[in-house]
């Protein structure tokens, strides 16, 4: 086993967990699933809610407006783009679609993808199948894991390729796919291309020219901490210009101005839908800058905790870590032979650990290659400790060997 060594402690710590409440009650090892929001964030959230109760809905997003603007500013900074650029969605899943609605597919069309991209991206592009004839080729993985760019540049070169798509870090893995070099092979082609970054953001460095891909998809309520129900979408300035827009707009993204016609409006905000959850939005820029603060720090702690948590784990009787790749990000994954996932995720938060599960439906294609029925998945971040990641391997060690 690979001696991995943590630095000691940052003295941001004390101010994360202080800031994080839900640190008193247990450990939580689920921010693949949903961070732990921290206080400021819940204070903006909460303030909101307050003033539409006391104002009204409408009233309250007027009065708040100023906020709103910053959050696309925040969002941005983010992901090294302008605010213009950045449509404000539910969830990453929508912001996918809106994106993938965007080209008007036509029978025998292509989408290039890879093995690992997410269940419900496979299940749009399954759908578009059905209903346009497109087809979904799969490019191969590298020995090591993850997406082979040279195969993407293989299958892309053909001229019935209309769009490349990737999630950066699958669900139900570790794995983080080189999103660069495959962004590098479209720009080459011009192929356009669709990144999937709903298990990245907040865990890792984003610039979307550096990627150089045109959709970037996210939601707020993993690694960013924000609660759930908000995402966005980054658009770039190459689709806007081409005059990108979704399938079904509606008047946020456009305007109604003669019987038979629409002006769009200006940046990705064309993707957007008019109704909004507020308090979510103005929750999102919190959260945006408080992922800007911990910045770097924070990325590296929390993948520092992921490897120090795969070394421990081997320690599972009958467990075996399923992370693959050279480049591993704060997602742990583990089949613990005999053993149904979901069960003992259900045992662990008795306990007070928080992590997740997921089985064959999170990645058919990932799930099979690793002969692996379910998976426990451990997420930490930042805020997590070194005592909590043993806690958590000593209370699976002691469920397994009951």
């Amino acid at each position: 086993m690979v001696t991995h060594t943590l630095t000691s402690a940052p003295v941001e710590l004390d101010r994360w967990r202080r800031d994080t409440p839900g640190c008193r009650d247990r450990i939580h090892l689920n921010n693949a699933g949903a961070g732990l929001m921290p206080r400021p964030v819940l204070d903006a959230l909460m303030q909101h809610l307050a003033r539409e109760a006391a104002i009204g809905g409408y009233e309250a997003a007027d009065e708040a407006e100023p906020r709103v603007r910053e959050t696309y500013a925040l969002v941005a900074q983010l992901v090294g783009a302008a605010p213009r650029n950045i449509a404000l969605v539910e969830n990453a899943t929508v912001a996918f679609s809106q994106a993938l609605s965007a080209f008007d597919f036509r029978p025998g069309d292509r989408i290039v993808t890879t093995r690992t991209d997410y269940p419900s991206n496979q299940l749009m592009y399954l759908s578009l199948a059905q209903r346009t004839g497109v087809q979904t080729v799969r490019a191969d993985d590298l020995p090591q894991g993850g997406v082979d760019p040279e195969s993407v540049r293989r299958l892309a070169r053909d001229p019935r390729t209309r769009l490349v798509a990737l999630s950066w870090v699958p669900t139900n893995s570790g794995l983080v796919q080189d999103a660069r070099a495959v962004g590098e092979v479209c720009a080459e082609l011009g192929v356009p291309y669709l990144v999937d970054a709903c298990q990245t953001v907040g865990q890792m460095a984003i610039d979307v020219n550096a990627l150089r891909c045109d959709f970037l998809a996210a939601t707020g309520r993993k690694f960013l901490r924000d609660p759930r129900g908000i995402g966005f979408l980054y658009v770039s300035d190459r689709m806007l210009e081409r005059g990108a827009f979704p399938l079904f707009l509606d008047m946020r993204g456009a305007d109604w101005i003669d019987p038979d016609a629409f002006r769009l409006s200006d940046g990705a905000r064309r993707f957007e839908n008019w109704e909004f959850a507020y308090a979510l939005i103005v929750g999102l820029g919190a959260a945006a800058r408080y992922a800007l603060a911990a910045g770097r720090l924070g990325h590296e702690r929390a993948w520092r905790l992921a490897a120090r948590l795969r070394e421990r784990l081997d320690a599972v009787p009958e467990g075996r870590v399923l992370d693959r790749g050279p480049e591993r990000c704060a997602i742990v994954t583990l089949d613990v032979r005999g053993r149904d996932a979901a069960e003992l995720e259900l045992r662990l938060r008795e306990r007070g650990i928080n992590t997740s599960s997921a089985d064959r439906k999170s990645g058919v294609l990932d799930m099979d290659d690793k002969r692996a029925a379910t998976v426990l998945r451990f997420s930490p971040h930042y805020y997590n400790t070194e005592d909590e990641l043993d806690a958590a391997v000593a209370a699976l060690i002691d469920l397994v060997r009951r």
